[in-house]
């Protein structure tokens, strides 16, 4: 699924990112655009970011 339809930016570069070890919507950018021109999937990309902090999986990583 896209995020950010400004750069074409999917869920699954998102979370490729955040497993890279992005923690902010910033870093998520810089790794793969998303986020980085309009900005109107900021809040979304704070959600997934919020959501691995809660992942068990990813929290012990």
């Amino acid at each position: 699924m896209f995020v950010c339809l400004c750069t074409g930016a999917t869920t699954q570069a998102v979370s490729e990112a955040v497993a890279a070890g992005a923690t902010t919507s910033k870093q998520i950018a810089e790794a793969c655009g998303a986020g980085s021109d309009c900005g109107r999937c900021r809040r979304t990309l704070r959600a997934i970011l919020a959501a691995s902090r809660e992942c068990p999986v990813h929290a012990a990583g």
